[in-house]
């Protein structure tokens, strides 16, 4: 099995992509969390922790990782600490031990953060973390979803390299659809954008498969 860690893994998505790893017979997931406290839900299922601060050095973190899915977010807070630097400590530390794929929980918007009409900052933030990866040398997938709700998964999206519309999708199936892309032959150095749609999460990544 694959380790994989989660940088956000207490967050709303965070949570339940630690959840699918963790059913899952491919994938041992390790969350990163930022605080003793919040390990204790995960301890409580046999999952991995590793305490780790993105705001801190993260290398201690990446002891027999194989693969990453960044999932943390500021929350509007400190976008350029966490969603952009944070970011980038976890590339520089993927490269350092050898990481074999990065997985980006971006967002949709981020590709042009300038014609955004708010959270600017935070598009800029996670647009300089993109391409910080895109650059790394890493092989790596950029998921930017639009705009996150708490429904129910649906196990359906649409996806395109750019959809030019604008839409919903549930963080059930933004999780799914991350958990996915750690496959090897799913979207090497791919980059799309997701909404909630009427095809099957595994047949819509189809054409992002290496």
């Amino acid at each position: 099995m694959e380790n994989i860690l989660v940088a956000g893994a207490n967050g709303t998505t965070g949570k339940q992509i630690v959840n699918l790893l963790n059913e899952s017979q491919y994938f041992n997931p390790i969350a990163m969390v930022r605080k003793e406290e919040q390990q204790e839900q995960f301890k409580a299922k046999n999952i991995d922790t590793v305490l780790a601060d993105l705001e801190k050095n993260v290398d201690h973190a990446f002891n027999n990782v194989d693969k990453v899915i960044f999932a943390a977010g500021s929350g509007g807070k400190k976008v350029k600490e966490v969603d952009e630097n944070g970011a980038k400590k976890m590339i520089d530390a993927s490269k350092n031990t050898n990481v074999r794929k990065f997985v980006m929980l971006s967002s949709m918007g981020a590709d042009n953060p300038e014609q955004a009409e708010d959270l600017q900052e935070y598009l800029k933030a996670k647009h300089n973390a993109d391409v910080y990866l895109k650059n790394s040398g890493l092989d790596y997938t950029i998921v930017r979803p639009g705009t996150l709700t708490n429904d129910k998964a649906t196990d359906k999206i649409e996806l395109q390299e750019k959809l030019n519309k604008s839409g919903e999708i549930s963080r059930a199936d933004v999780a799914q659809t991350l958990v996915r892309t750690l496959k090897d032959d799913i979207s090497s150095h791919a980059t799309f954008e997701i909404i909630k749609g009427d095809t099957l999460i595994g047949k819509a990544l189809e054409p992002v498969a290496v």
